[in-house]
């Protein structure tokens, strides 16, 4: 099952230029005030329009920031993937789950590495110990449990 990350898009342009306006004009207010008189009057409105301008700035940020829906795969990546690996004498036994169905589970073991691919893109590498005669003998896959069984000479 995928999961979403919560992202933010704001697609309604009315939202966006309201704050704009009112950025501006709290910015001409501020210019006019400080040209006309440099009194405790006039820093107290610069004091207040330049704490307006930060909170307009910060809200304008919020609505600028665009991000997508980023679909996280929780039952694929988000754990770790465990398995079984039994070796004896001369035969080993992988035993794992895997997603299926069936007809999309392909195994191949090249260059001491098994390779494996499953159902809603699940591709693992497994690195095995192997000789010059090793190969897989048989494998069988029930109920999204894969078994594999590698002979060694």
């Amino acid at each position: 099952m995928s999961g979403y990350k919560r992202k933010y898009l704001s697609n309604q342009s009315i939202d966006f230029i309201f704050p704009l306006l009112a950025l501006l004009f709290i910015a001409l207010i501020d210019l006019s005030v400080t040209r006309i008189t440099l009194s405790y009057t006039g820093l107290f409105f610069l004091a207040i329009t330049s704490a307006l301008m930060i909170y307009w700035v910060r809200e304008l940020k919020k609505m600028l920031r665009i991000e997508y829906l980023k679909p996280v795969q929780k039952d694929i990546e988000g754990k770790d993937w465990l398995y079984d690996l039994i070796k004896n004498n001369d035969e080993m036994v992988f035993v794992a789950e895997v997603p299926g169905p069936e007809d999309q589970i392909s195994i191949m073991l090249t260059g001491g590495i098994l390779h494996i691919k499953g159902g809603r893109n699940f591709v693992r590498e497994i690195p095995v110990e192997i000789n010059h005669n090793t190969s897989i003998s048989d494998f069988k896959y029930r109920n999204g449990v894969l078994t594999v069984k590698i002979h060694r000479a």
